[in-house]
Parts: C-alpha cells; structure tokens; sequence
C-alpha cells in the first residue's frame, strides 16, 4: 500500500521459495511433486537394457530414450512410476531376454520407454534399441539381422537397430544404443555396442542407454566394446578382457555377449563363455524453483494501516 509520501506501508509479507529439485527414480515407485510445484521442467525416461546368451551372442540393446518437458502435475501428489528391469541372460536355445519397459504415469504426459532387445545367437530381438545378431560356430552361408530398435514407433525415435552378424564367420554384433546402431560383424571377433545419449538432466553431462559389446567366436576371438552410456563389454573384448560384463545399472545399458565356447578341435576361449545381463533403467524429474507470496491483505488491514 502506498502512503502519501510514496512509502510503503503494512505488514511484510516475505516470499516462499521453493527450490529447484531434481529426483532420480531408481526403482519402481510412487513420486510426490512438491508444495507449489504445478509443471515439471524436465522428464527422462530410460528402459533397461536386453540381456544376452552364452553362444556366440549379440550385444543386447540398450533401453529406450525419451524426454519431454513443461508437464502439468498437481502439487503435492502422489504419481506412479515405473523403472524396468535389465533383461536376463539365458541358454541356447533361447535368446537374452528384453529388458523392461519404464514408465512415467503423469496423466497430462504418460511416457513409456520400452525395454532393450535382447542379444541372440541368432537374429537380435526388437526393442526400445534392437538387440545384436550372433553365430554359434560355423553355420550355413547368410546373415542373421540385428534387432529393429524404436520399437514400438514413437517420434522422435526412443533407439537405434542391433548390429547383423555373418552366419558364416561366427561373429556377433552389438547391441543398438540409444545414439547410434550396432556395428555388423563377419570377422569372427564381436563388434562394439552403439553409444547412447548424452542428457544434462542433472546438471552436467551424462550418457545413458548405451548398447553391449558383442561376444566372440571362441577360438582365438574377441568380443565387442560395450556402447558408451552403460553398456557392457563381450566376452574377452581387448577393452575390458574379461567375462561379459552386465550393462551399468539405472542406465539402461545392454549386457555385453557371451563367447561361442567351439568344442575341440577348436581352442576354448581365453575367459569363460559367460553372457550379461542388461542394466536397469532410470527415470529422472526435475521440478523447478517456485516462489510465491503468502497470503493477502483483506480491505479492514488496509483501512487499518492507512
């Protein structure tokens, strides 16, 4: 209220500030926005990554990508999230599993990153990123076809396609990240994973959703560099040289590719032929700063104050 000398006057009524804040949801959940917070800056939404199999395997896929932002919520309320898990590692037969689907279940913007395609000695499976394409041995001459990623369809596209193999070579691909596709391979050695997204969600730089290394042919061969962004290094890759690694948890990174393990006469492997499982997935809320004044002065306080 202004006086007649230009003053001020009246009770002072300081601003509430409710700071910035940024939730990483680990793990399937419910999330509570804030006091005064009615929009969400910022959202990421990762799946977890495909596992793979023991023979020779694809990378899996990493999980898939998305954002979104300025999402109408109410304050003070409660919301379900979802966070995949990375997919299994598994036998022949039987490919590595997909990893799960994450899930932000805001009613103005419900958003669903599907889970990474597993890794296979065979044709990759489909996935938020497809998973890679293997070869167990020496097989008939043809291509075994990576994993279509950015499945299913969402624009802009939440993953990239697995990596083929060449049946006949006995080599695997790696997994398809969120950035980048896997790689084919036809030399006997599996191929690297493709790199995932970088996001400044929390404040600096980080690369997510990354796909695994594939894994060698066994006898003298290596397998793939894991994708950058959490995904996992094949079966004695010149990079890790170790057994396959698991994709990085809550980055929904692919595991990196089991080896072949050929039986005689062909040398067993330098590591064992162990596959990886995919890593498990994210999902990342940012609220922002709100300031707001509190309460309001009735028509008696200003009678009064006058």
């Amino acid at each position: 209220i202004m006086s007649e000398n230009g003053g001020v006057i009246g009770p002072v009524n300081d601003p509430v500030i409710q700071a910035e804040k940024i939730t990483e949801v680990t793990s399937t959940g419910t999330f509570t926005t804030g006091a005064a917070t009615t929009v969400l800056t910022e959202i990421l939404v990762i799946g977890g990554g495909g596992g793979t199999v023991n023979c020779g395997s694809g990378g899996g896929g990493g999980g898939g990508y998305r954002t979104a932002s300025c999402i109408s919520v109410c304050a003070s309320t409660g919301y379900p999230i979802t966070v995949g898990a990375g997919g299994a590692v598994a036998a022949r037969p039987s490919g590595g599993s997909a990893g799960g689907n994450s899930v932000a279940g805001f009613p103005s913007n419900p958003i669903t990153s599907a889970g990474g395609g597993g890794g296979n000695f065979g044709a990759g499976s489909n996935g938020g990123s497809g998973g890679g394409a293997g070869a167990c041995g020496f097989e008939s001459p043809g291509n075994n076809n990576g994993g279509t990623g950015n499945t299913p369809p969402v624009s802009p596209a939440q993953g990239q396609d697995g990596g083929g193999a060449q049946r006949n070579q006995g080599g695997s691909g790696g997994g398809g990240g969120a950035l980048s596709a896997g790689s084919f391979a036809n030399s006997g050695n599996g191929n690297a994973g493709g790199n995932g997204q970088i996001s400044c969600i929390t404040g600096s730089p980080v690369r997510r959703a990354g796909g695994g290394g594939g894994g060698g042919r066994g006898n003298g061969h290596h397998g793939g560099t894991g994708g950058l962004g959490g995904g996992g290094c094949g079966n004695n890759s010149p990079t890790c040289n170790t057994d396959a690694i698991n994709g990085t948890a809550n980055t929904g990174g692919g595991g990196g590719g089991g080896s072949a393990g050929l039986p005689s006469p062909y040398p067993a492997p330098t590591k064992s032929t162990a596959n990886a499982s995919g890593g498990s997935g994210v999902v990342i809320i940012k609220e922002p700063e709100v300031k707001t004044a509190p309460g309001i002065w009735d028509l008696n306080e200003v009678y009064e104050n006058v």
